[in-house]
């Protein structure tokens, strides 16, 4: 088992958005009550964060895959879903964050 890995391939996934609620209201005394479904809540965010906790990009080639949570239904009563967690993925300082094209897309040198 190699104890230092400085190359690694990350697949991440930003959380999935939730459904809209399609609902009416239905009151005794209110004539044609209209619409009053919500909104569905947005899906989480995947972020990377150099860290000086992290030395080795080690961690990343036995779990590769990466997810941020999705988010909740919405509901009656013009109540929106819940948004989705967000994903910190630590990462050593000085990492290179490339796209499979090889474009540099960030280069994480200091902490945080």
């Amino acid at each position: 088992m190699p104890g230092f890995v400085d190359e690694a391939q990350l697949h991440v996934k930003a959380g999935n958005g939730g459904a809209g609620s399609v609902s009416f209201r239905r009151e005794a005394h209110v004539s044609k009550g209209g619409p009053d479904g919500g909104d569905g809540g947005p899906g989480g965010d995947v972020i990377l964060e150099a860290s000086t906790q992290v030395v080795s990009l080690l961690s990343f080639e036995d779990h590769p895959h990466r997810r941020a949570g999705d988010g909740t239904h919405g509901t009656s009563k013009r109540r929106h879903g819940r948004r989705g967690a967000s994903l910190v993925v630590p990462v050593p300082e000085g990492t290179r964050v490339h796209s499979l094209d090889g474009d540099l897309l960030a280069d994480l040198v200091v902490h945080g």
